[in-house]
């Protein structure tokens, strides 16, 4: 193969579009597929106490307000998901939107990525989901360092060769 020429995949011993015949990681050659439509969504959820969770709601926590921090943390995330992930190709992103909202026992985020593109947005849906929890834990860590983040999932994902696809129960 010469420079230039379309990566044609070597067969993976396991059958995966990231791993060549020898093994290796690689970045998946994408250059002849068509730009689509695609979507992806995701969720994080973080399990915060009763008292850092009346901090957050309140508007009193010590680093000021949870869910604005979050939600732009998330969309900043969004954005530099092929920076921060090795093999994930850097996307020209349409719309991102990060929702975190107050649960009984925690922080629900809901992130919801679209773009036109070649591959499909589920990094972006779920690193927003991911970082948006992590500044979650970090507006509120004075107040519960036994914070749980997870599970973090996909929910749904469109567009793409694949098609549609959605979570059990999401």
């Amino acid at each position: 193969m010469s420079f230039g020429e379309p990566d044609s995949p070597p067969e993976s011993p396991c059958g995966l579009s990231h791993v060549d015949s020898g093994g290796s990681a690689r970045m998946v050659d994408v250059g002849a597929k068509p730009a689509t439509a695609r979507e992806a969504s995701a969720e994080a959820l973080v399990t915060v106490s009763r008292e850092a969770l009346e901090l957050a709601r309140s508007g009193n926590a010590p680093k000021g307000s949870v869910l604005e921090t979050a939600r732009l943390a998330g969309i900043q995330a969004a954005k530099a998901c092929g920076t921060l992930i090795p093999l994930c190709h850097p996307l020209p992103l349409d719309h991102v939107e990060v929702m975190p909202t107050f649960e009984e026992t925690g922080i629900r985020i809901v992130s919801r990525v679209r773009c036109r593109a070649s591959t499909g947005a589920e990094m972006e849906a779920l690193t927003a989901a991911s970082v948006a929890a992590l500044t979650v834990y970090d507006m509120l860590k004075a107040a519960d360092r036994a914070m749980v983040i997870g599970p973090v999932r996909l929910l749904e994902k469109r567009g793409g060769a694949s098609g549609a696809w959605r979570a059990e129960g999401a």
